[in-house]
């Protein structure tokens, strides 16, 4: 590109030379400085940009290639890196409609797009907007059979965003607050990372994201100390790595020093985005829930019926479990497990606020779901439904104090330790007065509790569940948008399907003859999705794959892979693609990375 600009320099600069005295003429020095002039814009509208490319694992790379091809999987990388554009909300059918939600939620939608400032994306052919009324809608009923409680609400972009023709002040997102701000999120001050110098409350600040960078250790972290001055200089802090990462721009809430003296807050609102998409936070609580559409497909493919005893494995934030209970109308049991107590209590809070009675939440293992010997399951009550009722000796109740946050500013501490303290006669130490300090402002750790109580059960009798629905831990791959891939290898790939077997051993214990097993993930990797189902097929010969209702995604992938250290997958055999769902994040539905298996169980003594 390079020399064909300079080939054309020289030769309208020799044209130029003959004809010195003509009124059309202009001189090589203006023309030299309107080609500078272009050369700064070009570069300038190139890095207040967003075109983010995932870089991955060498060998994980080659091995998605092998898997999907050259061309598809550079399509699905691409695709990755932006959000989907629309929103995706489950109507809790028990306490309203969709075409209530759809008319409470057209005065907080815009109903309007701003197509004009758009680049150029199609998203006309998505088959979710087929047959509407009006093209221009932003809110709409899905038209998916089976599916009408489910409200589209749809965005745009990418858009492009005028920065100015000078260095704008500028603000750094850590890579997670960048994904928030990319579905919709606003600019909080815990993800601000560094910060233009001279920035004061109520400036317009451009927004760019660190995105993870590999030490000299293999370790990989931003290398960003919180708190830096950006002088707008390449010597900023990965100045040339944050090219084509700007993901909008919007006004400074607070000055700079403002922006890391304080803990929590709005940093900066941001007012042009890349991506526009509508945030529903504290919106029709109790009425809605803001769920990806193939995650609300799972829950309907496990089709759990009125009276049923069903069991959620791994259920946490709640999402599908709500959304089970709901398809049940509210009549039966539906059993959620989590090995996290916070999130036990997360799962309890979200069935309370959609006025969910049939829910019971549990602490476990999915490890260990089968009770062993001698065990009573807890849960399971053959004369009634109403979980609430049931108590038997291996449920526990595990309660963990509320984190201590109260300020301490009774107390008297002299420097041997000795003084008095106004409440109940306790002394305690700088050393714990900090580490209170400390966790009020990061909040709990992995094994510490924001208070309350949870059930802990110790198993479940094998064959007692109708349906277990198995929503699994895995790499997340499908998960979008996303702007770092470096950390996942094929190793921790590997120990991700060794982990899904495990649980899957322990679903189809529990599920009696007759019943049926979901499996879905939100990963790309067919070595958790199509492998963990030709595992089950050979291993449980009593399984089948059933059909699913609705059927909206793709076919699964048929082969195999054999790695150099002589590791084998084997993926789906021809006549089996159709009976899974893989949802394609490059595919015109526009969803994330997502997987569905259904399994029809026979009889175990065959």
């Amino acid at each position: 590109m390079k020399k064909g600009r300079d080939l054309f320099f020289f030769t309208t600069c020799r044209t130029l030379h003959k004809t010195p005295n003509s009124s059309n003429s202009i001189t090589a020095t203006a023309f030299h400085e309107t080609m500078q002039s272009s050369d700064h814009n070009s570069s300038h509208s190139q890095r207040y940009s967003f075109n983010p490319t995932l870089n991955w694992n060498p060998q994980l790379h080659n091995y998605f290639i092998n898997a999907y091809g050259s061309d598809h999987f550079s399509r699905i990388s691409s695709a990755l890196t932006r959000p989907s554009r629309y929103s995706c909300i489950r109507v809790n059918t028990l306490c309203s409609t969709s075409d209530a939600v759809i008319e409470k939620l057209r005065s907080t939608v815009k109903e309007k797009l701003n197509g004009s400032d758009c680049e150029d994306v199609d998203d006309a052919v998505n088959p979710l907007k087929e047959d509407l009324d009006s093209d221009s809608s932003l809110l709409f009923k899905c038209k998916i059979p089976g599916l009408d409680y489910v409200v589209f609400v749809w965005g745009s972009g990418p858009h492009h965003v005028d920065y100015g023709n000078v260095a704008p002040k500028e603000v750094i997102v850590s890579r997670k607050c960048a994904e928030a701000v990319l579905r919709g999120a606003q600019v909080y001050v815990p993800g601000i990372m560094a910060c233009s110098a001279h920035v004061e409350k109520g400036d317009t600040v451009a927004v760019s994201v660190a995105i993870e960078q590999q030490g000299s250790d293999g370790g990989w972290s931003s290398g960003m100390t919180r708190g830096i001055v950006l002088q707008g200089s390449e010597t900023d802090p990965y100045y040339l790595e944050r090219n084509g990462l700007y993901i909008g721009q919007g006004t400074a809430m607070l000055s700079r020093a403002g922006m890391f003296r304080v803990t929590e807050g709005l940093g900066v609102d941001m007012k042009d985005r890349v991506y526009e998409l509508h945030s529903f936070h504290n919106v029709l609580e109790g009425e809605i829930f803001l769920q990806n559409l193939p995650s609300i497909i799972a829950a309907h493919a496990l089709d759990p019926q009125m009276g049923e005893r069903i069991l959620d494995m791994c259920a946490a934030p709640g999402g599908k479990t709500t959304a089970i209970a709901i398809l049940m109308k509210d009549k039966g049991e539906v059993i959620a497990t989590d090995r996290s107590h916070n999130k036990v209590l997360d799962i309890e809070k979200l069935a309370a606020e959609l006025g969910l009675s049939c829910i019971k939440a549990f602490k476990l293992d999915a490890l260990k779901s089968v009770s062993q010997r001698n065990d009573i399951d807890t849960c399971h009550n053959n004369a009634t439904n109403d979980v609430k009722n049931q108590v038997s000796s291996n449920l526990q109740v595990e309660r963990m104090s509320p984190l201590v946050t109260e300020s301490f500013k009774t107390e008297t501490l002299e420097e041997n330790g000795k003084g008095e303290k106004a409440r109940e006669g306790a002394y305690p130490s700088k050393a714990e007065i900090r580490k209170s300090m400390r966790r009020a402002r990061n909040g709990p750790g992995r094994n510490q509790s924001g208070g309350g109580r949870v059930d802990i059960s110790k198993g479940f009798e094998p064959d007692s569940f109708d349906r277990v629905l198995l929503d699994a831990p895995c790499s997340a791959l499908g998960l979008r948008p996303r702007l770092f891939a470096g950390e996942d290898t094929i190793e921790s790939l590997r120990s991700h399907a060794k982990y899904q077997r495990r649980m899957f051993d322990q679903a189809v214990q529990l599920v009696r003859p007759g019943g049926v097993i979901v499996y879905s993930t939100c990963t790309i990797n067919p070595g958790e999705n199509e492998a963990l189902v030709r595992y089950a097929l050979d291993k449980y010969k009593y399984l089948s794959l059933a059909p699913q209702h609705p059927k909206i995604g793709g076919p699964g992938l048929v082969g195999s892979c054999e790695f150099p250290d002589g590791y084998a997958e084997e993926w789906l055999r021809p006549g089996e693609e159709d009976l899974v769902q893989r949802f394609d994040p490059s595919s015109p539905l526009d969803t994330i990375g997502f997987f569905i298996a259904k399994f029809a169980v026979g009889s175990k003594d065959t």
